[in-house]
């Protein structure tokens, strides 16, 4: 009956604390290099990423997904867009250091966290994984031929022939300045950069110079 009431216990901490992701919108930020930084930047999304990776489903769609060369090719593009830089420069945001330190102190941060170890349903799950119809379904790729072709036409697909003359392209770097001199990509840091965070302080005679009334 105790490890009853300990298993509901975490049960509700987890519902109540982790977000609602299902494992293939986990699946599909582990493989985004810019999403996947959101999982170590809150508690809350560390929680649910660290739920669903005790699922099979997540571990299944990320085998289907490294099965498609586009998805390779979704990588390298969102590794080329400065929304990388807007994602990683998230963790010099004191914010979310501050969200982790609360995260530490609360009990029910941990709660949840264990819930996927006591619960017998996800040993279930995995005990049922090999005869799941997607796993049967990887197993039997191989021989489709219709596989090995998409990986040979690979490189000439569209979206590969533009990601390779993406380098040539002046207006990839000029995105990318803009969103390194964009002072809201630094989080709270970005206020720093900004010159109307400091007001009158750049110009010291600002408050003698009078100011011309709107007519």
């Amino acid at each position: 009956m105790k490890k009853l009431s300990v298993l509901v216990l975490a049960l509700i901490a987890q519902t109540s604390f982790a977000q609602t992701v299902t494992p293939e919108a986990t699946a599909a930020q582990l493989l985004d290099p810019a999403k996947v930084a959101d999982i170590a930047k809150d508690p809350k999304a560390a929680v649910a990423a660290m739920t669903n990776m005790m699922d099979p489903a997540t571990t299944i769609a990320l085998m289907q997904k490294s099965m498609d060369p586009a998805t390779f090719t979704k990588m390298v593009q969102a590794g080329m867009s400065p929304d990388i830089l807007k994602a990683y420069a998230g963790f010099l945001d004191p914010n979310m250091y501050t969200k982790w330190l609360a995260a530490s102190m609360d009990p029910n941060f941990y709660t949840a966290a264990m819930a996927p170890l006591m619960n017998p349903n996800m040993y279930m799950k995995w005990l049922a994984a090999p005869l799941d119809p997607r796993v049967l379904q990887m197993l039997m790729a191989p021989l489709n031929p219709s596989m090995y072709t998409n990986w040979a036409m690979a490189p000439l697909a569209p979206a590969n022939m533009n990601l390779m003359m993406a380098p040539l392209n002046p207006n990839l770097y000029t995105q990318w300045a803009g969103a390194m001199a964009n002072p809201s990509t630094y989080g709270t840091f970005g206020a720093f950069m900004n010159p109307a965070t400091y007001g009158n302080m750049t110009n010291p005679f600002a408050g003698f110079i009078p100011v011309p009334a709107a007519k």
